[in-house]
């Protein structure tokens, strides 16, 4: 269970997102996707809220995960250790450089693992865009190609920066998980799991990208 948000009238609200066994099944997922989504996710919450003990507990728990789960060129593991070498930084810990420098190996390699997702099937207004999503599939998987390397770039050069700053960098935990929650893909999916790591990347973003 997770939260997304929808628009009213009166602005942004809460809608707790349910999956269950068979969507995961269905969809290629794992309970450890999901179960690191919803750390990262209760991480940034907390760190909105300015409670970093949670935090820094999160981001813990994401990187086990990460370790334990995912690919060593998986995005979600570069976001993992950048995010944990973040709470550390801010509870006055020093040394997190090899952790950023680990998160920024990640990332730089994730093109591997890009190459190997699936386009989303999002057709579904009429049979006629699902047979041209089909007759064009090759088109449309590199639109979608463009599309996540910008977002692995950007992610990148986020994580570098962090990288190599000479101090602690400001942070904006709650811009990024609005971001997260105004803009993740409704459906469990490859794409979903790459935003998750570029959006849920607690690293400051460029101040022209908000």
């Amino acid at each position: 269970m997770s939260c997304t948000t929808t628009s009213t009238s009166g602005g942004l609200i809460s809608v707790v997102e349910t999956w269950s066994s068979n969507d995961l099944l269905a969809a290629g997922w794992r309970e450890a996707d999901l179960d690191w989504e919803r750390a990262a996710e209760h991480a940034a919450e907390a760190l909105a809220s300015g409670d970093l003990l949670r935090a820094k507990e999160e981001t813990g728990r994401a990187l086990r995960l990460a370790r334990e789960a995912f690919e060593t060129g998986d995005p979600r593991l570069g976001t993992s250790l950048a995010n944990f070498g973040l709470c550390l930084s801010l509870s006055g810990d020093a040394n997190v450089l090899p952790l950023y420098r680990e998160a920024f190996e990640v990332w730089r390699r994730a093109d591997r693992w890009i190459s190997q997702m699936d386009a989303p099937r999002v057709a579904r207004s009429s049979l006629f865009h699902m047979r041209m999503e089909i007759l064009h599939r090759d088109i449309y998987r590199a639109r979608w190609q463009e599309r996540w390397e910008q977002m692995a770039a950007e992610a990148t050069s986020r994580v570098e920066a962090v990288h190599g700053a000479a101090q602690a960098l400001p942070l904006d935990a709650a811009y990024h998980l609005a971001r997260w929650r105004r803009e993740r893909p409704a459906m469990l999916n490859d794409t979903r799991k790459l935003m998750a790591a570029a959006y849920l990347l607690l690293a400051p973003a460029p101040a022209d990208a908000r």
